[in-house]
């Protein structure tokens, strides 16, 4: 005990850098468990809402909802189910959105990304209300089938709005300054590739170069490369006015952005 309070007495002054370190972990610690916090409130939240749409849908009031859903209080099942079809639909094309656009991939990278928890949670609530939505509105459905659809829905609908509201908070934040300085490259070669004011060889040169800069960064779907090149290979308003020129198109990133010099080509 006594070397300990010898060694003490001539180190005291590692108590405070000590005593630093350990408020600064449990700042971090409060700010994580105050973060989890607002996570689980802003789900409930929208899960509150996603429950009253679907009360006032059905007819019923929404100040207490009941303990078992009764899927034909007032709307009969195919009416119910039509418009779970549209909910269902609506968030699948605003997924879809981001798949295909590879504009707001670039701009938004997180949300395609499948290693991200929420964007996973998203797709097997996705999966979840694809294996359990029935052929047809007319289908012949129990009224426990129809309530698990009912469900499976809402949380579709939940979990897609928390992923985009986080692929929106985190943006490129994932990727490392030389990696951010790719996705921005190609984010303006790609108004060259899709611009109708362009000639051909320009946009043809900018797509490919859009294609170099993602790769290994951006997974883009054939669905994604389909939609891209039809915009890519679209008709001139003027093949008169927009000459094919090689020169021009020898550098179309300079016309996306004059303060921006082309990256040298291997």
């Amino acid at each position: 005990m006594e070397p300990l309070l010898n060694w003490l007495g001539h180190y005291w002054w590692i108590v405070f850098p000590v005593m630093g370190v350990a408020g600064g972990v449990a700042k971090r610690w409060e700010w994580a468990a105050r973060r989890r916090h607002e996570r689980r409130l802003e789900t409930l939240r929208m899960k509150a809402e996603i429950k009253k749409a679907e009360l006032e849908a059905r007819g019923l009031p929404t100040r207490q909802a009941p303990a078992v859903i009764d899927t034909t209080a007032s709307v009969a099942p195919s009416e119910l189910l039509t418009r779970l079809f549209a909910e269902h639909d609506q968030i699948t094309a605003r997924w879809l959105d981001y798949e295909l656009d590879v504009a707001k991939l670039i701009a938004f990278p997180a949300m395609s990304d499948g290693r991200q928890p929420l964007v996973a949670a998203f797709l097997r609530a996705k999966k979840t209300a694809d294996a359990l939505r029935p052929a047809s509105a007319d289908a012949k459905v129990s009224e426990k089938q129809v309530s698990e659809y009912l469900d499976a829905v809402g949380a579709y609908a939940v979990a897609f709005e928390i992923a985009e509201k986080d692929a929106r908070r985190l943006r490129d934040s994932t990727f490392t300054e030389p990696e951010r300085k790719r996705l921005d490259r190609a984010q303006q070669l790609l108004k060259v590739a899709v611009d109708e004011s362009a000639t051909q060889a320009e946009r043809n040169v900018a797509y490919k170069r859009v294609r170099d800069e993602l790769d290994g960064l951006i997974l883009l779907s054939d669905e994604a490369v389909e939609v891209l090149e039809k915009q890519v290979a679209r008709e001139l308003p003027s093949a008169s006015a927009q000459p094919d020129s090689a020169e021009g198109a020898a550098d179309p990133i300079r016309s996306a952005s004059p303060q921006t010099q082309p990256r040298e080509e291997a």
